[in-house]
């Protein structure tokens, strides 16, 4: 079961102009409702109004408030003078942390006359700091829909069971652990949702519940559920997933209205077989018939349960002294040994996007990954963790090495790790143990080669190039400390590309660091060889240079008369108390700093091109990517089946983690609400190693039934890494100097669209739709409509996915040959008006869509429903937002 949906004034943000406390009353209070959550000063603008104009604001039917705001305890008093009200949002999460995580509200508490609101039949608390339920809400005799989810609730009240009109509830992720007796006097109850709590054990008075369709209770620690269920006759979904059932009764089977019934990922090991014989039965991940674990078991590895998570970019599962192995669908692996865990615990993990800001690589480190979050944060295990987290090759294999890396909440560290490659899939993975959890990402880096320098000295060299070596003499520091060695090795082609002048040559760069701040009590002796093409019978020590570089690499200073040089017939000799870079170069130039500065930046940039494709069957779809100079070929191979468009953009350069942005021009504009959208330009971070390509739905406010529009796309950078050269810094500042490429976009002539015909639809008439329901939020006709027109060839796979059969899909295609538009209408409505009754066909529609490949049908549905906008095109807007808002309020009209 999804979260709950808003059902309040998902489209009011779209109505309504932020032109001031007045403006924002005048609207608002007209329709009786005063939305002011999208706003930081919402709870400001609240007592302005209340003071302003109490008149009108006592009247209000409909609030909403963020719980972020710092005003909120100020306003709670005077909400119970609002004694028409009918639904509360006090939500929090309407703020994220650097991390991008929601942050819950303030709320702890309620003023005891709220419970004075008569007319309350709607209340949201989510996102809150809730540690028991305020007494308050027992006096509501109105209440019928109450949400308490992502809070800390541990109990609820005994006398919970006097909200006799409650028909909804939801308080999932709390830390509830048991319920109260009363719960089964909840008669009204229909929907039940207490997922990813602590739960161990259910009242049998659960089976009073006569009137409930659907009860979510997966992710709790229930090892049993009571017979007692088998009493809810209306019951038609029954979520217990990812709980430590052992048996379940075979009475579940006798459920006349049961649909849906979850058991994935429990410890069950034989199932009734009137229970395995029901068609809509999920038993994936439990240990079904495997014998009982002898406690004497030698092999650990061999008694961890499996567990397989279907969820790619988020979810939970538990993890009990037991231990487990853990597989998720984006191919990350976990085993937990037994005793991992002393008592059972919910894990919580999430992949994330990587952002510049927080995630900070080194020089010439490559991001090989996303990044996995893992909760709850800092918890202890008793024993290592092992954790399996696939990666994309790199393509320098013999200097870098590939390292899982660790953010503790203040910085980053690295992980012993081993690497290897997957016999059947040959993917790799990297390795890694860990006690406790937190953020985890793959990179891969120079390769380091480390010792723990004692008083009585050592020897360090390097697996790279064995030639490089750093001894340190005995007396060469009084307390051990930790080096490091790093190796670049650069060619003689590289440094002649670059510098253009063949007669400069460079040795490998070498990069010392230590864990402590203090030099060397005496001189550390290195060794590097001599630049190619130079020996001790050739050498003229006019030519050479020992150079030394800052940590960043910004400046680089000829030391050369600083230290004493030795040679061999390969080898340069010196010595040096302070660790940083190094550099033996070879050539006639005189001012070396600068050529060496040019070359170390050219090192770190990466040669990439941009390409921008439309999909033939529906030129309004345009993929954008930028692509490493050596992989355009491939990729533009691999899309030439179903896009076209330009050739790639001229050649440019960019740093590891640079920010770039794409803005379409002369006549061509996008959605300004996406979230990746900035001053209405998509913005991009480029990594080498992952795929830096969005699909965007582009429109034209031109009117285009008479002429096709001949627009573009261009390319610009932003924000670059921190620590970059100064030189590239500052060639990079002033307009000019931010653009990288334009490449032409043309919009084809527009047919007459589906949405400004009124009437009947190419020989279709369909009804009014409402699909969803107040957890997963509305689709209307309009919608649909608005994805039809992007659907284009794709309309059998998505039907298919759907649950369409292949009969089905073959009647639709001849019933409407010749005619796309109308194949794709028959399809799509006629699933629509066969799913109207189901709350979950919403959710079904956007898994449909992944599945078919169009992720960005999915993402528009997902922002219809979650986020409540509707600018996604021109003909949404054309549809009219007061048939749409007035269908919501006659659903909200009926709670």
């Amino acid at each position: 079961m999804q979260k709950m949906t808003e059902l309040l004034g998902l489209r009011d943000e779209c109505r309504e102009g932020i032109s001031g406390a007045s403006a924002l009353a005048g609207s608002c209070l007209a329709d009786n409702r005063l939305n002011l959550d999208v706003y930081p000063d919402g709870c400001r603008r609240f007592l302005q109004l209340f003071k302003e104009q109490r008149g009108e604001v006592v009247q209000v039917e409909f609030l909403r408030l963020s719980s972020n705001d710092c005003l909120l305890d100020t306003t709670l008093g005077s909400l119970p003078h609002l004694k028409h009200l009918k639904s509360v949002m006090l939500k929090g999460g309407h703020a994220r942390d650097e991390f991008g995580s929601y942050q819950h509200g303030s709320l702890t508490s309620l003023p005891p006359d709220f419970g004075n609101l008569r007319c309350l039949t709607h209340l949201d608390l989510s996102f809150n700091r809730l540690s028991t339920l305020p007494s308050c809400i027992l006096h509501l005799p109105s209440l019928r829909e109450l949400l308490v989810s992502h809070n800390s609730l541990v109990m609820l009240p005994e006398d919970f069971g006097c909200l006799s009109k409650l028909t909804f509830f939801s308080a999932m992720k709390n830390q509830l652990k048991d319920l109260p007796q009363s719960i089964g006097e909840l008669s009204m109850l229909q929907d039940l949702d207490l997922s990813e709590n602590a739960l161990e054990l259910l009242p049998e008075e659960v089976g009073n519940l006569h009137n409930c369709t659907e009860l979510d209770l997966s992710g709790n620690r229930l090892s049993s559920i009571p017979d007692s269920l088998a009493n809810l006759k209306s019951l038609r979904r029954l979520h217990l997933h990812s709980n430590l059932l052992v048996t379940v009764p075979a009475s579940l089977a006798s459920l006349p209205n049961l649909s849906r019934l979850d058991l994935q990922n429990n410890c069950l090991r034989a199932i009734p077989a009137e229970i395995q014989a029901l068609p809509f039965v999920h038993v994936r991940g439990n240990p079904l018939g495997e014998a009982e674990p002898s406690p004497q078991a030698g092999n650990c590895k061999a008694s961890a349960a499996v567990v397989i998570h279907s969820c790619i970019s988020s979810g939970s599962f538990t993890v009990t002294s037991e231990g487990c192995r853990v597989v998720l669908a984006c191919g990350i692996h976990f085993y937990f040994p037994p005793g991992a865990a002393s008592d059972p615990l919910r894990i919580y993990f999430r992949s994330l996007t990587p952002d510049p800001q927080w995630v900070k690589l080194r020089h010439h480190d490559v991001l090989l990954s996303r990044v996995l979050e893992l909760q709850p944060h800092g918890v202890q295990f008793q024993q290592e963790v092992q954790i399996w987290m696939p990666y994309i090759s790199p393509q320098t294999p013999h200097q870098h090495e590939v390292v899982v890396r660790t953010f503790s909440g203040q910085s980053w560290s690295d992980l012993r790790t081993r690497v290897k490659q997957k016999r059947k899939s040959k993917k790799c993975v990297a390795h890694c143990c860990v006690l406790h959890f937190s953020w985890f990402l793959v990179v891969s880096r120079l390769v380091q080669n480390e010792c723990r320098v004692p008083a009585e000295g050592t020897l360090l060299f390097s697996s790279v190039d064995p030639n490089i070596k750093v001894t340190f003499p005995p007396g060469v520091t009084k307390e051990p400390r930790s080096v490091k060695l790093q190796v670049l090795p650069v060619s003689a082609e590289e440094i002649e590309e670059i510098t253009a002048n063949a007669g400069c040559r460079a040795s490998p760069l070498l990069y010392l660091s230590q864990d402590s701040t203090v030099d060397f009590l005496k001189p550390v002796r290195i060794q590097l060889p001599l630049p190619p093409g130079v020996t001790g019978l050739n050498l003229d020590r006019s030519r050479l240079h020992i150079l030394h570089g800052d940590l960043e690499g910004q400046t680089w200073n000829d030391i050369t008369s600083e230290v004493v040089l030795e040679f061999t017939h390969l080898y340069a000799v010196f010595e040096v108390t302070h660790f940083s870079w190094y550099w033996l170069w070879y050539t006639t130039k005189t001012y070396i700093g600068g050529i060496a500065k040019k070359v170390y930046e050219r090192l770190r940039l990466y040669q990439v091109n941009f390409i921008a494709l439309q999909r033939k069957k529906d030129p309004e779809q345009v993929l954008l990517q930028c692509v490493p100079k050596h992989k355009v070929d491939p990729v533009l191979k691999k899309l030439q089946d179903r896009y076209r468009g330009p050739e790639p953009s001229d050649m440019v350069e960019m740093f590891e983690g640079e920010q770039f942005f794409a803005a379409f021009e002369r006549g061509i504009s996008i959605d300004m609400d996406r979230p990746d959208c900035v001053d209405g330009r998509l913005s991009f971070i480029f990594y080498s190693h992952l795929k830096n390509m969005k699909e965007i739905y582009v429109t034209s406010p031109v009117d285009r039934k008479g002429q096709a529009v001949k627009g573009q796309v261009s390319f610009y950078r932003g924000a670059v890494p921190d620590s970059i050269p100064e030189d590239a810094s500052r060639r990079r500042k002033g307009p000019d100097s931010l653009w990288l490429a334009t490449l032409p976009i043309k919009l084809p002539q527009l047919k007459p669209r589906w949405d400004e015909n009124p009437g009947p639809l190419y020989g279709f008439s369909f009804p009014p739709l409402n699909l969803g329901n107040a957890e997963t939020g509305y689709l209307t006709q309009a919608n649909l409509l608005s994805i039809a027109r992007r659907v284009g060839a794709d309309w059998q796979s998505i039907g298919l996915n759907l649950g369409l059969t292949y009969q089905q899909i073959e009647r639709i295609g001849y019933n409407n040959r010749e005619d796309l538009n109308k194949q794709i209408l028959d399809m799509l409505f006629s699933w629509a008006q066969q799913n109207s009754e189901d709350p979950d066909c919403v959710s079904k529609l956007i898994t449909a869509m992944k599945e078919s490949g169009r992720q960005d049908i999915a993402d528009e549905v997902e922002a219809i429903i979650e986020l409540g906008r509707q600018k996604y095109s021109e003909s949404i807007r054309r549809v009219g937002l007061e048939q749409e808002s007035s269908t919501e309020d006659s659903a909200i009209a009926m709670m």
